[in-house]
């Protein structure tokens, strides 16, 4: 039975994990017969609000920035089943996935705040290049290519952020081209697929504005997968 490792971010589309992706991609998982098994860094972020609100200068007060754990708060997705991060190891796993959502931006990187100048935090980079130098598949969906594009940039690997096709510099497109990516242009439920690489790419909400079609594209992406391994 292949047996899949997930990385989590958090809780949230705007500040962990976004849970339409991650919920997909297990599901597509799941129904291949696969295990799968979720992990986090443990680290604190600032909560994002879910809801608009209005200008605290209106209100009249200041709205205080709760903190939040990283691992703690990646459990509500994995109900409980969750390890470190440091406790990954490839030759566990057929291959190590990344759903989108926020937090892959802000708490796995610091690509929300640094942009070009983001770094990824050690133990997902660690994961991610041991992954690759195992030969075994990178899978990623939304903005968490973003994260891969830092670390297997040099390396030339192909992937896609949606409609992005590297041109413009100030995108997230254009920033991974300029890590050494090669960016394809892909719909939401495609698939970018580098073979030579072993990485695996769907635009998810970089797209998408249907819930059918995350679900659809992280199908889609799997069923890659399953040829790759």
């Amino acid at each position: 039975m292949k047996k899949i490792a997930v990385i989590l971010s958090g809780c949230g589309n705007r500040d962990g994990s976004e849970l339409q992706e991650s919920l997909s991609l297990l599901l597509a998982i799941d129904r291949k017969g696969w295990q799968y098994q979720c992990f986090a860094p443990e680290g604190l972020f600032e909560v994002v609000p879910h809801v608009d609100v209005q200008d605290e200068e209106e209100e009249g007060t200041v709205l205080d920035m709760e903190q939040r754990d990283i691992f703690v708060e990646s459990a509500r997705i994995a109900r409980g089943n969750l390890l470190p991060l440091e406790d990954y190891k490839p030759a566990d796993y057929d291959a190590l996935a990344l759903p989108g959502g926020m937090g892959a931006a802000r708490n796995l990187s610091t690509f929300a705040f640094d942009g070009p100048r983001m770094e990824v935090v050690d133990s997902v980079a660690d994961a991610i290049l041991e992954t690759f130098r195992a030969h075994k598949p990178v899978v990623a969906m939304c903005i968490a290519p973003m994260v891969v594009a830092k670390v297997l940039g040099r390396y030339e690997v192909e992937l896609t952020l949606g409609p992005g096709d590297g041109s413009e510099p100030n995108t997230p497109a254009g920033v991974a081209k300029g890590f050494g990516c090669r960016l394809k242009v892909c719909g939401p439920t495609d698939v970018c697929v580098d073979s030579e690489h072993k990485v695996l790419t769907t635009p998810a909400y970089m797209a998408a504005t249907h819930i059918s079609e995350i679900f659809d594209g992280a199908a889609n992406m799997v069923d890659e997968l399953e040829k790759m391994i």
